[in-house]
């Protein structure tokens, strides 16, 4: 019989891997249960919730991302390296990641509990962040100009990631997030 942790982790496995088919159907408890060869009653055991279950994917997906992004930060010197390795990190994640993609992009998130979404919302405001953190240390080491817009910037590298994701969702994952990316950096690194 597998632990309460176990069993737990098997679910949120389970759930992220339904959520990786190109056309999933809407992810429901008895299509979970079914995957499972376990009772709802059984899935209700261990998270309260539907909601709980997606809360337990961003948890995920959160740690992830930001010990990638902390590693990314505390190891490299060079600014623009860091706004660089944390662009293609971002990518890397989805790609490996296909269900998580789903979550982060809020297809996975589409009638479900609105907290979610926010928590999604979050997530990637707190990434544009340490874009703009190691955007404004490349304004301070002369990468970029003084007069550089640090937000704007960051923002824009936000919304490059999160298009890269959409269309890695809705090309069936076949689209990859990575596709053409030295280019894409020549343009953002100009």
């Amino acid at each position: 019989m597998a632990k309460t942790g176990e069993r737990k982790a098997q679910i949120l496995q389970t759930l992220a891997a339904m959520l990786e088919e190109p056309k999933a159907e809407r992810v429901t408890t008895a299509l979970l249960a079914a995957r499972l060869d376990v009772s709802e009653a059984a899935l209700y055991r261990h998270f309260a919730s539907k909601a709980q279950m997606y809360e337990g994917l961003i948890a995920f997906i959160e740690q992830a991302l930001f010990g990638l992004v902390n590693r990314i930060q505390a190891d490299e010197a060079d600014a623009m390296k860091q706004v660089e390795a944390t662009i293609v990190a971002l990518l890397a994640f989805a790609q490996k990641n296909p269900g998580m993609t789903r979550v982060l992009t809020g297809d996975a998130l589409v009638n479900e509990n609105e907290r979610l979404q926010s928590r999604v919302n979050q997530l990637v405001d707190r990434l544009e962040a340490s874009l703009r953190q190691s955007t404004r240390l490349a304004v301070t080491a002369g990468q970029l100009p003084q007069d550089w817009d640090v937000n704007a910037y960051a923002n824009t590298l936000i919304a490059y990631v999160i298009g890269r994701w959409h269309l890695f969702a809705k090309s069936g994952f076949k689209r990859s997030p990575t596709e053409g990316w030295p280019q894409h950096w020549r343009v953002f690194s100009a």
